[in-house]
């Protein structure tokens, strides 16, 4: 089958490509010619094609999409460290006009098509809102109630997406954390008790691919998450990440109190079409274990206090001051923190 996968270069895109080429699709990649995207693209070879342009630029998306049977669209500005080096936050009007321009865009394209691609459009579980006052797990019936700029776009493509004529399916994703040792100060923006469910983004990949044999997933929208070995309070989850990486659990009061558009979902019917929950979140602390090595795991104990300063003057809760007080006290297993020893 040929496929087009748009922003295929991101945490999420690889792992798509991936999985397509390995299932032995003809596979086409849309993204920026940027200097890294084109040092990734060449560790492809020939297993991928690669059509270089802006997802806001019809003549380009024209191009990309000329013959394909499918599109996965996943370019999308994200609220932290976006590619394109700005968020969907702090630039929310430039943003809109990718996430929404760009989507509107594409659909226009397709739909001019003599024989329109089918669309897999992915979405998140952040267009539900801030749900820990309802009862857990999230439903596909639910409204949205987006308080992001991200979120909002992603409600607005939905609906774009199922208004288009085409014939689409909509993936709402869990958090689809990417290995990498890049601080995201976005990980302090969530509420230390707040739900979240993880999903590893090779099953993101899994169900990308087991739906394009699924004639049973178009026309409908399902969750794509972990499932319940997968389902954490964040402060579980932060604290299992910091352990991994050595540098022990941060202080509360480096996180945001109020609630975060997080919450588990129910996998149950999307588990059983598209049987992608194969990971758990001890697959993805083992990556990241590996990623580090031992010599980076060494040198963090080493210079523990340094590197916890560095990540607590992230935060945008805490004063330098209290940063700096943190870095030095770790959690002792009553929950206390101490003077960490030398």
């Amino acid at each position: 089958m040929r496929v087009l996968v748009t922003g295929a270069l991101g945490n999420l895109g690889q792992a798509v490509l991936d999985a397509l080429v390995a299932r032995g699709h003809t596979v086409t990649a849309f993204d920026r010619p940027t200097p890294h995207n084109r040092r990734v693209a060449r560790g492809y070879g020939s297993r991928v094609l690669f059509r270089w342009g802006d997802i806001t630029d019809p003549v380009a998306v024209g191009e990309a999409t000329l013959g394909q049977e499918v599109v996965v669209h996943m370019a999308f500005v994200i609220p932290r460290l976006s590619a394109t080096g700005r968020g969907s936050e702090e630039a929310p009007t430039w943003a809109e006009a990718v996430n929404v321009g760009g989507t509107r865009i594409l659909i226009d394209v397709l739909r001019r098509q003599p024989q329109p691609p089918r669309l897999l459009f992915t979405s998140s579980l952040h267009i539900y809102g801030r749900t820990m006052h309802l009862e857990p797990p999230r439903r596909v019936h639910e409204l949205p109630s987006p308080v992001e700029h991200y979120a909002r776009h992603k409600v607005v493509a939905e609906r774009l997406v199922k208004e288009s004529g085409l014939t689409w399916t909509v993936f709402r994703l869990g958090a689809a954390l990417p290995v990498r040792l890049i601080l995201d100060p976005g990980m302090f923006d969530v509420a230390l008790d707040n739900r979240i469910e993880f999903v590893h983004r090779r099953d993101v990949a899994l169900a990308v691919a087991n739906a394009l044999d699924t004639e049973e997933v178009w026309g409908r929208v399902w969750h794509i998450g972990g499932g319940p070995r997968c389902q954490f309070i964040y402060r579980d989850m932060v604290r299992m990440i910091m352990e991994t990486v050595g540098v022990g659990m941060l202080p509360a009061e480096a996180f945001n109190p109020v609630p975060y558009p997080t919450d588990w979902l129910d996998t149950r019917e999307s588990q059983a079409v598209l049987r992608f929950q194969q990971h758990t979140f001890d697959d993805y602390l083992a990556e990241l274990r590996a990623l580090l090595g031992p010599t980076r795991r060494r040198l963090i104990r080493a210079f523990r206090p340094l590197v916890r300063f560095y990540l607590l003057a992230h935060s945008p809760y805490l004063t330098l001051s209290r940063a700096w007080y943190w870095a030095w006290h770790l959690p002792e297993p009553n929950g206390r923190f101490s003077m960490m020893p030398g």
